[in-house]
């Protein structure tokens, strides 16, 4: 919902204050406006476990008859990290448009680059130590269309897995160089650039 939206519904409320009650659900609350927010009582709640979300979406399935892969739902879990709305929008939209609910339609749908894609990445990185193959893997995926956002995204859930690095040390090192591209990128440097820098940093990690 735009401001300009936002201040339209604030006369609303001022109307109608002393029969209606407006309740708001928003992932980032700092976009509603501040007179909005302070006739509101703010409640939290924390991100949903992947238990939680799986046990919602199988119901749904369940309910809709829907067709799917263990693997789609795995996509779906990755995608939301802890949203219930956006794992079952991205649910109805794979099978809106497909039929079919599995990996490659659900990353399709949602527009992400593929997490295994940057898993194969980040080992010839970190791994293979081939800097050439990577950079041609990441151009490839740059070639797809990807804003340097959702690759640095990306990048980012998928070096939360320990089982890329050889200890703890490794992959605190990979998420802080990762972070600091973030930070640049956010910044307004999204170029192809800052990406291959990155992956070139990620080499020179120590894998001891």
């Amino acid at each position: 919902m735009t401001p300009a939206a936002q201040q339209a519904l604030r006369r609303t409320m001022e109307l109608h204050s002393s029969t209606t009650r407006f309740a708001f659900a928003c992932n980032n609350s700092h976009k509603i406006i501040e007179p909005i927010q302070s006739r509101c009582a703010v409640v939290r709640f924390k991100k949903l476990t992947h238990a939680d979300i799986l046990k919602r979406l199988t119901y749904i399935i369940q309910q809709e008859n829907v067709t799917y892969t263990d693997d789609g739902l795995e996509a779906l879990l990755y995608l939301a990290e802890g949203d219930l709305r956006s794992a079952v929008n991205a649910l109805q939209a794979t099978q809106s448009g497909y039929g079919m609910v599995n990996a490659e339609n659900v990353f399709k749908v949602c527009d992400q680059p593929h997490p295994l894609l940057v898993e194969s990445i980040m080992d010839g990185c970190l791994q293979k130590k081939d800097l050439p193959s990577a950079h041609k893997e990441l151009q490839r995926l740059l070639g797809r269309g990807y804003a340097a956002s959702d690759v640095i995204s990306t990048f980012f859930r998928t070096a939360q897995n320990p089982k890329l690095f050889r200890n703890e040390q490794q992959q605190l090192a990979v998420l802080r160089i990762i972070g600091e591209t973030t930070m640049r990128i956010a910044e307004g440097v999204g170029t192809p650039l800052q990406l291959a820098s990155m992956l070139a940093r990620i080499t020179m990690v120590n894998t001891d």
